[in-house]
């Protein structure tokens, strides 16, 4: 199983093409591939081993090399015998590195010895999946790294986060994931960035920014007629990490003050606190038609009326341009959008 995160030469993740590329790419080697845009895809190459008379990890290697000479795109790699453990290993390593890095290239020995070291002191927000909330509920009880979790009894676990969440960490917490590769294609998506001038301490001027995203967002959508199902929050720190989060929007819509209150949703969860945060992105993403989606009436007047003003200021933006209009909270903040 190969898990890849895939960076630009700037650091930045693919474009749209490039990344429509990079999957074509990984289609040479297995059919069963899995989009994870805008940067990641998951592989099982579990078929190609003996057709290419190569490892997992040496498949790996040529993809890398490919991507490189092919799209000038670099790749971090996780090599490991579930998705979990995969995706685990290519966080652990770097974004990027010079072309014959071997630490681009992680790989997890499938012995449990091997499995259990890996896993042993990583924290207990290391297994996907588990946020913030989660990992403050195991906290309460000392669980806070993965080892300690995987001592746990699974009726503990279950007590504490429920029958199914319960189940979900203490499998992964023993390296086991059987989740399958399910091959798709990417899901439409758009998506919007901010760059600060200067690592953003302030969550304030992230909120503006997420302000300005949004609406950004909704403008594009309610122009092309479609609406978005879910919204994904990417932030990237001055090391060049980044944290993602999605969340499924309660109906689809294109309305800007829905997608704002989703994206202040997702940047309260993650609880950041100090961080150094170089850039905040949006993305809307499996889109639909708006004509066909349903929207749920709310008998709220200042609902309506909120509606009815996007309206108007849609008008007034196709008429005088993109700047005529703008949220009043997002002027006076520091930093330029991308």
């Amino acid at each position: 199983m190969l898990y890849l995160r895939f960076r630009g030469p700037d650091g930045e993740p693919p474009g749209a093409e490039v990344y429509d590329g990079l999957r074509a790419l990984l289609a040479e080697f297995t059919p069963v591939v899995q989009a994870l845009p805008p940067d990641a895809a998951l592989a099982d190459v579990r078929g190609a081993l003996r057709y290419f008379r190569r490892d997992a990890a040496e498949i790996a290697a040529l993809v890398r090399v490919r991507a490189l000479a092919r799209y000038g795109t670099d790749c971090t790699i996780g090599v490991a015998a579930n998705p979990l453990l995969a995706r685990m290993a290519a966080q652990d390593g770097p974004v990027a590195g010079p072309p014959g890095t071997a630490e681009a290239i992680r790989t997890v020995p499938a012995d449990p010895d091997a499995v259990s070291g890996f896993l042993a002191r990583k924290p207990a927000t290391g297994l996907h999946g588990v946020g913030p909330a989660t990992a403050r509920a195991l906290g309460t009880y000392g669980l806070d790294s993965v080892d300690r979790i995987a001592a746990a009894p699974r009726a503990t676990l279950q007590r504490i986060l429920g029958a199914s969440t319960g189940r979900r960490v203490y499998e992964q917490a023993h390296g086991i994931d059987p989740t399958p590769v399910v091959p798709n294609a990417p899901a439409r998506s758009t998506g919007a960035e901010h760059r600060f001038e200067r690592d953003e301490l302030d969550p304030g001027q992230r909120r503006r920014a997420l302000l300005t995203l949004a609406h950004e967002l909704g403008i594009r959508l309610r122009a092309d007629g479609l609406v978005a199902r879910s919204l994904t929050l990417t932030v990237r720190y001055a090391d060049r990490s980044t944290t993602t989060r999605t969340r499924t929007l309660p109906e689809p819509t294109a309305h800007s003050p829905a997608l704002t209150d989703a994206a202040y949703a997702l940047h309260g969860a993650l609880g950041l606190q100090r961080a150094r945060v170089r850039a905040v992105a949006l993305r809307a993403e499996d889109l639909t038609d708006a004509a066909s989606a349903a929207h749920q009436l709310t008998f709220d007047p200042a609902d309506e009326k909120s509606r009815r003003v996007e309206a108007v200021t849609d008008r007034a933006r196709a008429r005088f341009g993109a700047a005529a209009v703008r949220p009043a909270s997002a002027f006076g903040r520091r930093g330029a959008a991308a």
